[in-house]
C-alpha cells in the first residue's frame, strides 16, 4: 500500500518563533527550511510512501522542496494549519482517491524512513489514526484510510483533540524519529541526539558559527 503524505509548511519568515532563544531572527527561516527538506527527503525515501505533497505559500520553500521530488500545493485558503491540510487533502485525493492519506509535520529533521513505514503500517489498521509527539501533547502524524476524511485538529493539545475526534492513538516503540518534532531549543537538542539529516546538520553548524 502506497501512502500519500501531506506536509504543511508556513511561510519561512514566520516559522519557528519558539526557537528565538536558540537562533536569531535571520537564522530561523534557514533552520525551518532545513527541517522541512530533511523531513521530505526521508519521507520520499520511505518504502510505504508513493507521493509527498507540501502545502505552502512560501515560494522559496516550494522551489527547494519541489527539487527534492515533492509536489507543491499552494496554500490557497490562508486560514491556518488545519484549513491548509483540509485543502491539500482535497487536492491530492482528486489525483489518488484510493490512496491512504497522512498529514506529517514538516519539522522532523531526524526522521528515519523505516520508522515512518512502521507508523504507516500500523495506521493502516484503522480508519483514522494519529501519532503523538515526543512531548506527549501534540501530534506529528494523522492518517486516514481512502474512504475517510482526515479531519485535522492540530494546534494546542492536539493529542487530546485527535483522540476525542475518534482517531486511534498509535503507541509504538522505537519510532522516536517520527515523534521528535522541533519547536524549542530543547527539541532541537533532542533531534540532534537522534541524528538529523544533512541539511539540518549544515544549518546547525551555521548557527554555531554565527
Amino acid at each position: 500500500m502506497q501512502w500519500t503524505l501531506v506536509v504543511p509548511l508556513k511561510a519561512l519568515s514566520r516559522a519557528k518563533s519558539r526557537l528565538a532563544d536558540t537562533a536569531a531572527d535571520g537564522l530561523r527561516p534557514g533552520l525551518a527550511l532545513a527541517f522541512a527538506q530533511d523531513t521530505v527527503a526521508a519521507a520520499l525515501a520511505c518504502p510505504a510512501v508513493g507521493d509527498v505533497a507540501v502545502v505552502t505559500g512560501d515560494a522559496l520553500a516550494g522551489r527547494e522542496l519541489a527539487a527534492l521530488g515533492a509536489r507543491i500545493v499552494p496554500d490557497e485558503p490562508g486560514g491556518g494549519l488545519n484549513a491548509a491540510l483540509t485543502h491539500a487533502a482535497s487536492v491530492v485525493r482528486t489525483r489518488s482517491p484510493q490512496s491512504p492519506l497522512a498529514a506529517l509535520n514538516a519539522d522532523l529533521p531526524a526522521l528515519r524512513p523505516l520508522e515512518l513505514a512502521r507508523v504507516l503500517d500500523a495506521a493502516a489498521e484503522f480508519p483514522r489514526a494519529f501519532l503523538p509527539d515526543a512531548a506527549g501533547i501534540g501530534t506529528t502524524l494523522l492518517a486516514a484510510s481512502p474512504n475517510r476524511e482526515l479531519l485535522p485538529a492540530f494546534g494546542p493539545d492536539s493529542r487530546s483533540r485527535h483522540r476525542a475526534s475518534g482517531a486511534a492513538e498509535l503507541l509504538l516503540p522505537d519510532v522516536l524519529s517520527v515523534r521528535q518534532d522541533v519547536d524549542t531549543g530543547a527539541d532541537l537538542r533532542a533531534a540532534l541526539a537522534l541524528g538529523v539529516g544533512p541539511r539540518t546538520a549544515t544549518a546547525v553548524e551555521r548557527l554555531k558559527a554565527a
